[in-house]
């Protein structure tokens, strides 16, 4: 079946995987008879030849509206009606399109008689097995992750139990500061992440919480770190959590448990591998040492203590995308860039997540997070620098 793509490479992963250089206008990406086309405006067509020279590039001046503007036609009435006439003009009449195919266009196409099917799962195969230019950048990232971990675990190793709290420099030490050293690293390293999360006592139990106020002076914290790297567009993602003061017993525990779980999963980590089977093997070993988990929690309820997400997700031009590890999940395969992060909670108290970033081999894995897993801030910063 033919294939269409519409939208801009910044937005559109789809279509920044077929074509990887920035182009912030819409435009349209078709797939027709063993030929590969852009319709585009054709500065854009220029550089997009010099990246893809396999590419055959329409200039989209060539399709003309000029009769639409002329006649008053609505502004974006005729954005819609330049795709349809490009698209017969390469003569398709049914296509499948990713399914963030914009809806006003889908309407135009269907409306001129061009069936369109949405096909999601087409479109996320073809990304998961990452191309050269998208492991480079995610590498990149990655590096880059390490070092906004290493900014945080080095003003954390500095800081110091004061009135109301930790204090760093003489200021107070909050989840604001540690998240905009993170980003200043990111930055210097060529990407960008200022959605970190770096989430504190209770707060960790939420594991979407970004974090806010003063820590603790007897403290744990969560940093879940997923810089964009901004040449390539690909993201990595790390978790590690580290403690200030004296940790409750009962989170050193869990961190113990969550690193066992962490390390047996990834020993299972190989092409064909399905990530329903990894996510239900890491709630099996959580449940033998009397933790609950999703495995096992009652249909239409909500679970508030013990390991309550998926196991990981893929990255690459999303921080969230396939193959999935959780309840429902794909059959892994070379190429694959994955997440593994088991963690433990209990909502109002806090919690503990590890995560690194794995990449599916022919015969394995390659782990590509390079950062120690210690509580302590200082001996992580120590170990990472050796």
């Amino acid at each position: 079946m033919d294939l269409l793509i519409f939208g801009d490479t910044e937005r559109s992963p789809e279509l920044r995987h077929e074509l990887p250089l920035q182009v912030g206008d819409p435009f349209l990406y078709a797939e027709v008879g063993g030929r590969r086309v852009a319709v585009v405006w054709s500065i854009e067509g220029d550089r997009i030849s010099v990246v893809e020279p396999s590419v055959e590039i329409i200039p989209s001046e060539t399709i003309s509206v000029d009769d639409l503007i002329e006649a008053g036609v609505d502004f974006y009435e005729i954005d819609a009606t330049h795709v349809v006439r490009s698209v017969q003009s390469l003569g398709i009449t049914r296509a499948s399109v990713p399914a963030a195919f914009p809806l006003q266009v889908a309407d135009a196409l269907r409306a001129a008689g061009i069936e369109l099917v949405p096909d999601q799962g087409l479109f996320d195969l073809r990304r998961r097995r990452k191309t050269r230019l998208e492991l480079d950048g995610i590498r990149r990232a990655t590096r880059a992750g390490e070092a906004g971990m290493r900014a945080i675990a080095e003003l954390l190793a500095r800081s110091e139990a004061g009135d109301g709290g930790r204090v760093v420099d003489g200021e107070p030490l909050t989840s604001e500061l540690l998240r905009a050293a993170a980003e200043a690293a990111f930055a210097e390293l060529g990407c960008r992440g200022d959605d970190a999360i770096v989430a504190h006592g209770a707060q960790a139990a939420d594991g979407h919480h970004q974090g806010s106020g003063r820590l603790a002076n007897d403290d744990v914290i969560v940093c879940d770190l997923f810089p964009r790297e901004l040449e390539s567009t690909c993201y990595s993602d790390m978790t590690r959590t580290f403690s200030v003061g004296t940790p409750d017993p009962e989170l050193v525990t869990w961190h113990e448990h969550t690193r066992e779980a962490l390390d047996l999963v990834r020993e299972l980590v190989r092409p064909g591998a399905h990530g329903a089977e990894l996510w239900r093997e890491v709630c099996r070993f959580y449940e033998g040492l009397g933790y609950s988990t999703g495995l096992s929690r009652p249909k239409g309820t909500v679970l508030r203590e013990g390991f309550n997400h998926g196991l990981g997700h893929g990255v690459g031009l999303d921080v969230h995308e396939a193959p999935g590890l959780s309840r429902k999940g794909h059959e892994l395969i070379a190429g694959d860039v994955i997440t593994l992060e088991p963690g433990l909670y209990r909502h109002g108290f806090g919690g503990v997540r590890l995560e690194d970033l794995v990449l599916v081999t022919e015969d394995g894995y390659e782990t590509l997070t390079d950062l120690p897993y210690d509580l302590d801030p200082a001996r992580s910063v120590v170990e990472t620098a050796r």
